[in-house]
């Protein structure tokens, strides 16, 4: 589904966020990544949805017949795009629209541009975005405008937007980091359940290593813009957490 091929990102000549990763992540399941703060996880999913440009490497999308997303320019990326969703850590969403519009923006890159323009969204299309109101619990939020939803309510339609793609693979960069820990463990249930529901895979940032280890059927632990781990929750002993994080002592005893 998504091989990561000797990817490195620099945005300062000499100075790289991302080094050499190399990664394989195939078949539904969600998959955690983890580390400290300004070790390239952020970079790293952008750079697979292409929101910033690697410097070098690639990223072969797709199966049986794989594209490399680091090629793609134009018309040809924006239709790779199609099938990527993302949810974002600030919800990034059109405060002044209701729930609805939010959602059917998920459909815009399947758009022609007029349509798009004039919001001319298909009965079908509409009636998926009921749906999924459902799953995520904001079935009865349709007309509620966004802005007057809480931050677990806007996650929740944030999630609701990605799978409007209908997605093969969705990204999440650290959607929990600014709720609390009751709604953390909902919008990482929504996650993996949806994950596994449609048969995609889930990558998820995250800095919350008990929920990775809770919810992730995989992590993936970076450090100085490079893997340093890479298996089951397991596996991930407090020497693994040291050679992640430099240091346990923030570990609870």
């Amino acid at each position: 589904m998504l091989r990561i091929q000797n990817l490195s990102k620099s945005y300062v000549t000499g100075k790289p966020v991302l080094s050499g990763i190399n990664l394989t992540i195939d078949g539904a399941g969600l998959v955690a990544i983890i580390g400290a703060s300004g070790t390239g996880k952020s970079t790293l999913l952008r750079c697979i949805n292409r929101l910033v440009d690697p410097t070098e490497g690639s990223l072969f999308f797709g199966a049986p017949k794989s594209i490399d997303l680091a090629a793609l320019s134009g018309q040809g990326l924006r239709a790779a795009r199609r099938s990527i969703g993302m949810v974002f850590q600030e919800y990034n969403l059109v405060e002044r629209l209701s729930v609805m519009e939010n959602l059917l923006t998920g459909r815009l890159g399947y758009m022609g541009s007029f349509a798009a323009w004039m919001r001319k969204f298909d009965a079908a299309d509409i009636a998926y975005g009921q749906e999924l109101l459902q799953i995520v619990g904001l079935a009865s939020f349709a007309n509620q405008r966004a802005d007057s939803l809480s931050g677990g309510q806007r996650q929740r339609v944030g999630i609701a937007r990605a799978l409007m793609q209908r997605p093969a693979l969705l990204l999440a960069d650290e959607p929990t980091s600014s709720l609390d820990p009751k709604t953390s463990v909902e919008i990482m249930q929504l996650l993996q359940s949806q994950g596994r529901e449609r048969g995609i895979p889930v990558i998820v940032n995250m800095h919350d290593v008990a929920l990775a280890k809770r919810f992730a059927d995989r992590i993936v632990g970076m450090r100085g813009g490079k893997v340093v781990f890479d298996g089951v929750a397991a596996d991930l002993t407090d020497g693994i957490l040291n050679d992640i994080y430099g240091g346990t002592s923030w570990l609870a005893t």
